[in-house]
């Protein structure tokens, strides 16, 4: 019997390999272990032969051998008898075949049955990297021994062994059960999360969540059950904070349309003052609001429960000449914000007869919104007083600027007698959005007919914003119906998608956000949508689309496709939506076009026709070296010259 057979006779398993990890020997031990006979075993490369969560392990505890000629030691996990791993400590290292004089790697496991706490310091490691916790529970003497893992969670076990009534005393009575099954059912495979809430001393319930899996410690050692141990309280935390917070913006969502809604239907100065009394101080968190409305270069002013009409008299008649702030505000156009006493009478010092001056600063601010733009007639204006140091956001301004700018659209129109659909048609246009400009690698451009039937008003829309990451959101929609209905749904779909996108980075869940909240408000109204996200510098798209018409895509070769974006239903007809997406790149000198049918549909034009006409002419402008603003203008021309019907939007984005 030569060496290398007697390195093959011990108990435990054992094999040699060529250098390169090739089986030229093993024992039965061996090939018990790994579940083969030793003939399946011989010649095949040894990582092979192991499950594939060990086989990198095995290869390089071999490659370490073999190249260095040091011993290496490592933990791996045996297939093991009647599936239950078996956790060895494995041994590699370099000996000469007394026959042949060639090097080969002797790898066997070894006796660890004095020190089993080896084998569990690779899942100590492994468990304490990934910020979990580790445990150990002997169902033969009904023991739990805490073995380490991230600090955070050791702490909560401040005894290293403990008995499992212990441990199910701490747990709440209504997972007690769960975890009793998680003992009991533990098999050779990891077990599914089980949820846990777990009282330690001097703290409040934790969130924990637990695995578990059945392990033997050694070749022909004891079998264990190993748990790995998470702890979601935090996250728990953080997803009911994200829901409270979702829920909030939500109904801030669905106030600002419905405040939207309410002026874009107000069709005389009473339904005008209501809605903004009504609605201004509760929208936007402020204690008092008032409403000042220009008649002959005089103020007419109403108030709400928040501030006493007594204590706003003093400005009832005012002349807009009055050095003071609500007169000038709505005489310049200009917002103004006044924090304090002080910064008041530093910027009116003639102006001091409001009555609440006195408490400026120590019980409130006042922020005062002119109901129409610098160089129109003025109209009138809003003021709401806030709790004391409160300061408006910059988002929260331009929104009630936004919304002042609505009414005094409505206020013009109601005092110039319009019709309350032309009221609805200017409302529709002011909502159109300012594209965001010099976009590095980007040009946008957007065009908006209403249309052709002067009495008929039509919900298209579209917006353009950048994302608080760099990336451009792009939308267009459709709300159904030509009349002052589909103007406020638009304005309602608009408005929403626009607040939940400031939160929600994904075009799929924007849109599921909108369907939910489009079905909570119980929106009489369907509208479809396409929404794009777009990375200016590598020109990643990512797109959904809430049956909306098919995207078009045109290139510098003059060529152009069709493209049919995942996603799903129109918006605010079908509940639980989850709406898909995908991923594409536009590539440099490329395009998408977003349409609304009304484009590409009319008297005697198939949506298919439209599509590819469309398409075509959007490759021409390209091909003739026209930006994204002349190639907009292509497109809308070619609706023009089908004789449009329905109103439409034209929204292009060229990658440069």
């Amino acid at each position: 019997m030569d060496a290398s057979d007697e390195l093959l006779r011990g108990a435990e398993p054992a094999a040699l390999l060529t250098l390169d990890g090739a089986i030229r020997g093993l024992n039965a031990a061996m090939a018990t272990a790994l579940g083969s006979s030793a003939e399946q075993c011989l010649g095949r490369d040894f990582g092979d032969v192991w499950p594939a969560s060990q086989r990198m392990l095995a290869e390089s505890l071999v490659a370490h051998a073999a190249k260095t000629k040091a011993v290496a030691m490592r933990v791996l996990d045996f297939p093991g008898r009647g599936g239950t791993p078996v956790a060895s400590l494995i041994e590699a290292q370099q000996v000469k075949d007394p026959v042949s004089d060639e090097q080969l790697v002797w790898v066997h496991a070894l006796d660890a049955g004095n020190d089993l706490a080896s084998l569990l310091i690779p899942f100590r490691l492994a468990t304490t990297a990934a910020h979990l916790g580790l445990w150990m529970y002997s169902p033969d003497d009904h023991q739990l021994e805490w073995l380490g893992g991230a600090p955070a969670l050791v702490a909560l076990f401040p005894d290293p062994a403990v008995s499992l009534s212990t441990v199910i005393s701490a747990v709440h009575p209504d997972d007690r059960e769960a975890l009793g099954q998680l003992l009991r059912s533990a098999s050779t495979r990891q077990s599914p999360w089980v949820r846990l809430r777990y009282l330690p001393q001097h703290e409040g319930w934790h969130q924990l969540a637990a695995q578990t899996r059945r392990i033997q410690l050694g070749y022909g050692g004891p079998e264990r059950i190993f748990g790995i141990l998470r702890d979601d309280t935090k996250q728990e935390k953080r997803k009911e904070k994200a829901q409270a917070a979702l829920t909030a913006e939500r109904q801030r969502a669905k106030d600002i349309a419905d405040f939207s809604s309410a002026l874009i239907t107000a069709a005389t100065e009473q339904e005008l003052q209501q809605v903004a009394l009504t609605r201004l101080a509760a929208t936007f968190g402020a204690s008092g609001a008032l409403l000042a409305l220009v008649d002959e270069g005089r103020l007419r002013v109403s108030t709400d429960a928040g501030i006493a009409m007594w204590e706003v008299d003093v400005m009832h008649g005012l002349p807009l000449d009055h050095p003071s702030a609500l007169p000038e505000a709505i005489r310049t156009g200009k917002p103004q914000f006044i924090p304090d006493r002080e910064d008041y009478i530093r910027r009116w010092p003639q102006g001091a007869e409001f009555p609440r001056l006195g408490r400026l600063g120590s019980d409130y601010a006042t922020s005062i919104t002119p109901l129409s733009e610098t160089g129109n007639q003025p109209l009138g204006g809003w003021l709401v007083t806030y709790g004391s140091g409160y300061r408006p956001s910059l988002d929260e301004m331009t929104l009630m600027g936004a919304l002042a700018d609505l009414a005094g659209q409505a206020l013009r129109r109601i005092r110039l007698q319009q019709a309350r659909v032309e009221l609805a048609t200017a409302l529709q246009k002011t909502m159109l959005p300012t594209l965001p400009e010099h976009l590095a690698g980007l040009e946008v451009a957007a065009r908006y007919l209403p249309s052709r039937d002067g009495l008929d008003i039509g919900g298209d829309w579209y917006d353009a914003f950048v994302m608080p990451d760099g990336t451009v959101a792009m939308e267009i929609g459709d709300a159904q119906g030509h009349d002052v209905d589909a103007a406020a749904a638009m304005g309602q779909v608009r408005a929403s998608i626009r607040a939940i996108a400031a939160h929600e980075p994904n075009p799929a869940t924007v849109l599921t956000r909108t369907n939910e909240l489009l079905g909570t408000m119980g929106a009489a109204r369907f509208s479809s949508c396409t929404m794009l996200h777009i990375d200016p510098g590598d020109g990643r798209v990512t797109g959904a689309s809430a049956g909306h018409v098919p995207l078009l895509c045109a290139r510098k070769d003059g060529s152009h496709s069709i493209h049919e974006l995942a996603g799903g239903p129109v918006l605010g007809v079908v509940p639980d939506i989850e709406y898909g997406e995908e991923t594409f790149t536009l590539d440099e000198d490329s395009a998408l076009v977003m349409v609304t049918d009304g484009v590409v549909e009319g008297p005697g034009l198939t949506l298919d026709a439209g599509l590819e006409r469309a398409g075509t002419l959007a490759g021409a402008a390209l091909h003739d070296g026209l930006n994204a603003e002349e190639t907009a203008d292509r497109v809308l021309d070619a609706a023009v010259a089908v004789d449009h019907l329905d109103d439409v939007a034209v929204l292009v984005i060229r990658r440069t």
